[in-house]
Parts: C-alpha cells; sequence; structure tokens
C-alpha cells in the first residue's frame, strides 16, 4: 500500500466506505474520532490524502470543515458522492421496543428524526461516528442501546439490523472532498470542477459582478456558501463550487476574479464526479 488515507470514524463508517470507492482498492486508512484530527494528519504528514464529508442532501453543509479546509491550507483534490442508508441496529435478539438509547453522529440522527417521532422512548444521543458507536456496542455486548449507521457496519461488527434505510429522505446523499497539503496535477486527467473561496468589498452589486464573470466565462456555480468572517463583523467570505469545460476560460475568469475580489483562493481543481 502506497499511502495511507485518513478518515473521519472508524472502519465500516461511510468515510471507509468512500476511500474504498474512490480508491478502487483496499485502501491503509488512519481512523480519526474528529475533523479536527483528520485535518492534523494531513498538516503533519501521517496522512497522504483524507476523506471528508463536506454536505448531505438533507442536512446540508457541515460549515466547519469549510473553515478547517481554509484555515489549514488544505486542497481539494477530488470529490465523490455515496447514496447514504442509514440502519437501526443492536446485538442480536434485541428489540425496538426494548431499546432506551441511540447513539449516532449527529448528522445521521438529524437524517432520521421522522423515524425515531414513532419512538419517543428512545433517547438519541449524539456521538463521534456512526460505525465506531457500532463497534463499541459489539465490544461491550451492550443491550438496551442502538447504533444508526451503515449496513457494511452491522456486518462487520455482528449487529442485527432492527429497521433497515431508516433516513427520512429516501434520495440521501453526501457529498465527500478529498484532501491533500498538495494541489492536484492533471497528468492527463480531465480536470471540469472547481472550489474557490473570495472576500468581498461590503458594497452593492458586488457578488452579482463576481456571478456575471462566471457566465460570461461559461463556468456554471453548482454551490455557494457563505460564512461570517470573525475579525470584520457582518462582513462574509464565500466558498463556492463551479463546473467548466474550457480550463483555459476557467484560468482567464480567475485572473480577473483575483483584480474584483478582495481575496481569492482556488481551494482546487479536479474531476466532476456527476
Amino acid at each position: 500500500m502506497d499511502k495511507i488515507i485518513a478518515i473521519q470514524g472508524v472502519q465500516g463508517s461511510f468515510h471507509h466506505l468512500v476511500a474504498q470507492e474512490y480508491y478502487h482498492k483496499e485502501v491503509e486508512v488512519l481512523e480519526c474520532m474528529s475533523f479536527a484530527e483528520l485535518t492534523k494528519s494531513l498538516v503533519t504528514g501521517v496522512a497522504k490524502e483524507g476523506v471528508m464529508a463536506i454536505e448531505n442532501s438533507i442536512a446540508g453543509s457541515i460549515l466547519p470543515n469549510y473553515a478547517l479546509i481554509d484555515e489549514n491550507n488544505l486542497k481539494v483534490v477530488g470529490e465523490h458522492y455515496i447514496p447514504i442508508d442509514m440502519n437501526f441496529m443492536a446485538m442480536p435478539g434485541q428489540k425496538i421496543e426494548n431499546i432506551k438509547k441511540v447513539y449516532s453522529h449527529p448528522m445521521a440522527l438529524l437524517q432520521c428524526k421522522e423515524f425515531f417521532k414513532k419512538y419517543p422512548h428512545i433517547k438519541l444521543i449524539e456521538d463521534a461516528d456512526t460505525a465506531e458507536v457500532a463497534r463499541r456496542i459489539s465490544e461491550k455486548g451492550s443491550t438496551k442501546v442502538a447504533a444508526v449507521a451503515s449496513k457494511a457496519a452491522a456486518r462487520l461488527f455482528g449487529l442485527d439490523i432492527l429497521a433497515e434505510s431508516i433516513h427520512t429522505k429516501k434520495s440521501n446523499a453526501t457529498r465527500f472532498l478529498i484532501l491533500s497539503t498538495k494541489k492536484k496535477e492533471p497528468n492527463g486527467d480531465k480536470i471540469d470542477k472547481a472550489s474557490l473561496k473570495f472576500e468581498l468589498e461590503s458594497k452593492r452589486g458586488s457578488l452579482v459582478s463576481v456571478l456575471n464573470i462566471l457566465r460570461d466565462f461559461n463556468l456554471d456555480m453548482t454551490k455557494i456558501q457563505s460564512m461570517p468572517i470573525i475579525e470584520f463583523p457582518w462582513k462574509y467570505s464565500f466558498f463556492i463550487d463551479v463546473i467548466f469545460e474550457d480550463y483555459i476560460e476557467f484560468k482567464k475568469a480567475m485572473d480577473i476574479l483575483e483584480v474584483m475580489t478582495e481575496r481569492l483562493t482556488i481551494l482546487g481543481t479536479y474531476k466532476n464526479s456527476l
């Protein structure tokens, strides 16, 4: 195995599934119990690349992760989407009626809130990772507690699935970014998507002017996310994703935006996976 890939969570987690799918092979993963720990593993060189969830089709953007990428000067070198299938699992022989508590990642619980409305006797408790909870229940042989995690986690840790696909929207999917400390070199690969961050003067029409440049150079914006700049109240930075056909046109647009914005950062250029 030629490189270590950092993931948030443990084997059997959705991050682990993404690493296996994206790299098309069994990869050596470094299990990190937080996104901050994942980021540190990249900055210190312990891991060469990392998998980080950035947005979910139900729960929305994971805002702190934008800050981690920006503050640590990480580069987006790829992306991967997977459907998220949430399952309710416990030790063999358990029944839903006997479950008192369920532990999972807060995003997972949020995606399944309609299911748990039917079981008000179950207390929802936020935890660090979906699969890690499943592993812990298995190792301790815990009864009357359950996890919300992937079917892979249930198989890996020998748990029974008490209810399948409990997420509210069946079209549930999550977008993951592939991160590195070094930008992606084309090497013949098609590059047709970019992630950007920029800051603007607080004046009327400044954002519209940027969007007009994207339009004029045939860049299709697929995502925009604003975040407050802590040091300057009521001032915002913008994170956007754009797709394009012509890399030269993209570069021309970036040259103009470099002048128009107060600060422009190209977080990464990579292949669109949709």
